[in-house]
This record gives structure tokens, sequence and C-alpha cells, in this order.
């Protein structure tokens, strides 16, 4: 025998799901996430990698900061960004094995 779900818990759930489904629903928030999911970057860092512009890579990170997936920390004039949110590192985890690392050349090869 099944257990018996708890549709209420269940919905609650699949509307958090949602909601982060929704924050990673943007190209560019997936690359910036794509390289935080290796670790901690500088702003700097994150545009030369991404080639994401200025004003777009700001407007993205704070998203993403509103969001709760990533935090700052301030070292002198350079701001830091991590992923601060475990569902958030798990997903990008996969995503970055999936499509960013090595194994995706092979399968497109």
């Amino acid at each position: 025998m099944q257990p018996t779900l708890d549709m209420t818990l269940i919905k609650a759930s699949a509307g958090r799901a949602s909601e982060f489904m929704k924050a990673l629903a943007n190209a560019d928030r997936l690359l910036l996430l794509c390289q935080l999911s290796q670790g901690e970057r500088c702003v700097s860092d994150l545009a030369e990698q991404t080639g994401v512009r200025q004003p777009t890579l700001s407007q993205q990170l704070t998203v993403l900061r509103n969001e709760g997936l990533v935090t700052t920390r301030r070292e002198g004039k350079q701001i830091y960004y991590r992923i601060d949110d475990a569902d958030a590192l798990a997903v990008m985890q996969i995503l970055y094995a999936r499509f960013c690392g090595c194994e995706t050349e092979a399968r497109h090869a």
C-alpha cells in the first residue's frame, strides 16, 4: 500500500518549486549561477567569464540576491558572490555536469 500524500504540503512545495524555477528561467541568470556553482566569484570575474554586460549583470545578480539564491561579501572594492541556497547549488551542479562540463562535449561530438 502506498502512503497517503498530504496534498496541502505538495501544493505548497509545488508553489515554492515554481518560484525557484522562475528565478532560474533566464539565460543570463543561468550563466551566472553556472559560474557560481564552481565557487565564489567577484563581479568583474563574472562579467569577464560570462560576457554579460555590467547593467544586465547587476540586474540579474540583484534578482538572484532578492530570491535568496546568492549572497555577497565585500573585500575592499570587490563584491564577491556565491550560491547561498542548497537547492540552487544542487540543481546547478547537475545542470553544470549535464550542459557545461566535459560530458556535454562528449555527448555532442
